[in-house]
């Protein structure tokens, strides 16, 4: 059997937040570029600065370095995922610093949990804004662009939602439910132009959020005895993008470690 083709020389990917270092879009990005390509990422740290984990403000700016100290061409972009007009401005972003992207990686998200009695309509569209109408806009913009043959890729993060409820967390399981269906339907309409489309779900990733009790009723469910790192998701990922996934499409595959 021949060896897996994970070469990505001469290929340039767009992932999307990669805000933090201790991240799964930082993960994809390190993987991509130790295998050839030129990544540009982007980041909105005022969003980070809202969450409990808090912001990496110095991250972007060090993940550049740490990827350019790899020999790889790496650009960074901030900007605000939830503007309308946000994924023309980042495919023209890297097609201007880079070359034309043959590889998207949706990764952003939006995250803030409620159960039923919170649930309104300010937080259905903020999770709608980033998580599927982002993602969607990202992904029909690429194939448009993308001028047909082997090797178009993208590869979108879905979440938990279709192995087990998410009660507490309505408006993100919802969005990242959409997810998985946009996938599946755009892998089918996009594939005679050489673009494979997938999903992964990586499950419970320790990327710097979870308290100690979080943590451990994680682990607790986990058959190989450790909480899923970023490093899980972007070797998957990275599979996905590479030759050697050419052959999946409209795939949600569950990396749950369980």
């Amino acid at each position: 059997m021949a060896e897996l083709d994970l070469d990505l020389a001469g290929r340039v990917a767009v992932v999307t937040g990669a805000s933090r270092r201790q991240g799964i879009g930082a993960a994809v990005c390190r993987a991509f570029a130790v295998h050839g390509a030129g990544v540009l990422f982007t980041h909105w740290r005022p969003f980070d600065r809202t969450q409990p984990h808090g912001a990496d403000d110095d991250g972007p700016a060090a993940l550049a370095e740490e990827l350019r100290g790899m020999g790889a061409r790496a650009e960074a972009l901030e900007v605000d995922l939830a503007r309308p007009a946000a994924a023309v401005e980042v495919l023209d972003a890297a097609a201007a610093r880079l070359g034309p992207p043959s590889i998207l990686v949706n990764n952003a998200a939006h995250f803030a949990g409620g159960g039923y009695e919170a649930l309104d309509a300010a937080a259905l569209d903020a999770h709608h804004a980033v998580n599927v109408r982002a993602m969607a806009l990202l992904s029909v913009e690429f194939a448009r662009r993308y001028p047909g043959g082997a090797g178009g890729r993208i590869v979108n993060l879905s979440s938990g939602q279709g192995v087990g409820a998410m009660p507490n967390e309505l408006a993100y399981a919802t969005s990242k439910g959409a997810v998985e269906a946009f996938t599946a339907s755009l892998a089918a309409g996009v594939a005679a132009k050489g673009i494979t489309v997938n999903a992964v779900d990586p499950g419970g990733t320790d990327t710097g959020w979870m308290s100690a009790e979080v943590k451990a009723a994680i682990l607790a469910e986990m058959r190989f005895g450790r909480v899923g790192g970023p490093e899980d998701a972007a070797r998957l990922i990275l599979f996905l993008a590479s030759d050697a996934g050419g052959w999946i499409t409209g795939q949600t595959i569950h990396s749950r470690g369980a």
